[in-house]
């Protein structure tokens, strides 16, 4: 492996791309300790540790929201604006025509969600300024809360236009590699919080130590399902053009059995950040935030009962639905007929796709159950636990997806220049 990594580091190319990834990575670590103007951070501190739905929203910034800074609100409004936009791609027919049309389409559809995510972050960041956090305004007069929106509104943007050039121009995805850098940087302050609760005796060394076996267990569960592929036979018929015949060797359809990724657990926790967007309008005090923080509560009774199965239901239903925007059975069917190209024992056309469609829901079945049990568990164990760290399922998910699917691309990039890999 370090080989390979020194073979990876004498490629020009790729050495320039894994630097300007790390500098963006960089830059988003400095935006996350300086403060927005005109907010006194130990009132936000003590709001945010008092309302259990707020602590993903701190996890993903990197502890930014916590400490309101201009990278507070990170980069949950793209998300969010993401999954309206694919849910509006399938019920417009004018934005399906869009996505239809290749690498134009795609731009547009890019523009209106960029166009989206500033249009949340300005509604995210009044109701934070107007209603959750009104009380930690240090001057109460509008340009210090125009102040505010814009320098929320602004930080998001920038995150926004920070993640799209390290996909273009660096390592990975950059929405997902910016959510990764976020929760890896709160990883320290957790351990380091646990080692004192340990020392003081206020907790037990065999809680942190079954918390270690079931992390280990959970890291060892996403890269099973991460890497998990059903391989269907592809037989392609001979075929005579001119003097030369073609065809007539065998392949295969790899079905992985998560194929929408880490997407399915960052959509569904964006959406349940939702209804506490609303709530920030109304404020922490008002009937529908303390009615949040009873029955949509990650952290205590009973409303962590009611955030789990929500959170089950969700990810299981985003893991089918990405799956159906990423595979389209019909149209992989298609290509394989007009090349000659068939599954032994089944005919091509529709019952190729019908087939392909039956195999793929019952592993998507499997693939989602099991990124919601992921994501649930350690959860529960952290709250009946008491340890004091948020690196829960969906954080451990999040952290092997991002990682795996960055090596790939490592890989794939070695593999072009005929580099032997990471991936054996």
């Amino acid at each position: 492996m370090l080989e390979t990594l020194r073979n990876a580091w004498k490629i020009p190319d790729l050495r320039r791309r894994i630097l300007y990834t790390f500098m963006m990575l960089v830059i988003f670590r400095l935006g996350s300790v300086i403060p927005v103007p005109g907010i006194d951070i130990s009132q936000v501190k003590n709001i945010v540790e008092n309302a259990g739905l707020l602590s993903f929203m701190d996890l993903v910034s990197g502890g930014a929201f916590g400490n309101m800074t201009i990278f507070a609100l990170s980069i949950t409004p793209y998300i969010t604006a993401s999954i309206i936009m694919q849910l509006l791609t399938v019920a417009i027919p004018r934005l399906e025509e869009l996505a239809k049309e290749g690498e134009e389409g795609s731009k547009r559809i890019a523009q209106y969600t960029r166009y989206a995510t500033i249009v949340l972050a300005l509604i995210q960041a009044s109701g934070i300024s107007l209603g959750l956090f009104q009380g930690a305004l240090i001057n109460n007069d509008a340009f210090s809360i125009i102040a505010v929106i814009i320098t929320l509104t602004a930080g998001t943007t920038f995150l926004m236009w920070l993640g799209e050039q390290i996909t273009e121009k660096g390592i990975g995805n950059g929405i997902s590699l910016l959510i990764f850098a976020g929760i890896i940087a709160v990883l320290p302050s957790g351990i380091s919080n646990t080692f004192e609760l340990t020392s003081a005796g206020e907790l037990n060394p065999v809680a942190i130590i079954l918390f270690l076996v079931i992390a280990l267990l959970m890291i060892v569960g996403v890269v099973a399902i991460q890497e998990g592929t059903r391989k269907i036979p592809v037989q392609y018929a001979k075929r005579v053009v001119g003097r030369k015949m073609y065809g007539g060797q065998s392949s295969h359809i790899p079905l992985k059995v998560n194929q929408s990724g880490v997407m399915p657990i960052i959509f569904a926790m964006s959406l349940l950040q939702f209804p506490h967007t609303i709530a920030y309008f109304i404020g922490s005090e008002g009937g529908f935030a303390r009615f949040l923080n009873t029955w949509l509560s990650p952290v205590a009774m009973p409303g962590i009962i009611v955030y789990n199965l929500l959170t089950i239901v969700l990810i299981i239903f985003f893991t089918y639905f990405y799956t159906a925007i990423t595979f389209n059975p019909v149209e992989v069917s298609t290509n394989m007929k007009k090349n000659g190209g068939f599954i032994p024992g089944i005919r091509p056309g529709k019952p190729t796709a019908d087939y392909l469609n039956k195999v793929l829901t019952r592993i998507t079945l499997a693939g989602a159950v099991a990124l919601a049990l992921i994501t649930v568990i350690p959860t529960i164990i952290i709250s009946a636990t008491g340890i004091p760290i948020a690196f829960g399922g969906t954080a451990i998910i999040i952290v092997v997806g991002v990682a795996i699917e960055t090596v790939k691309q490592i890989e794939s990039q070695l593999l072009m220049r005929h580099y032997q890999g990471f991936l054996k």
